[in-house]
């Protein structure tokens, strides 16, 4: 039987979406807040400030960053394949590494916080 590269994209991919899927609405519910003038003490910007300068929650953003970029990467590459691009190989390989230079990108300004 044939080995097959597809769990080490797909899984990343089942995450990405997972968390984006549980993130959003929540950052949308609080920028809405924000912009209305409602931004509970918590997240005024020296607390959030705070919360981003431990080791932890910077783990937990790049977490967070990476797996979306890399389901956004594979959701985009599986959509050029339904338009009717089949260069595969390609369009993995950019798509792919866009996500991964937005990891690295967020691991530096992480890195700086």
């Amino acid at each position: 039987m044939a080995k097959s590269n597809k769990p080490i994209v797909w899984g990343p991919f089942a995450a990405g979406g997972t968390v984006t899927a549980f993130v959003t609405p929540v950052l949308i519910l609080l920028t809405l807040l924000a912009a209305l003038g409602h931004v509970p003490d918590g997240l005024t910007y020296e607390g959030m400030h705070g919360f981003a300068s431990h080791w932890l929650a910077k783990l937990a953003i790049f977490a967070v960053i990476t797996l979306s970029l890399w389901s956004s990467a594979h959701r985009l590459r599986s959509t050029f394949f339904d338009f009717g691009l089949r260069r595969d190989k390609q369009i993995a390989t950019i798509v792919y590494f866009m996500a991964i230079i937005g990891a690295l990108a967020s691991l530096m300004f992480l890195y700086c916080i």
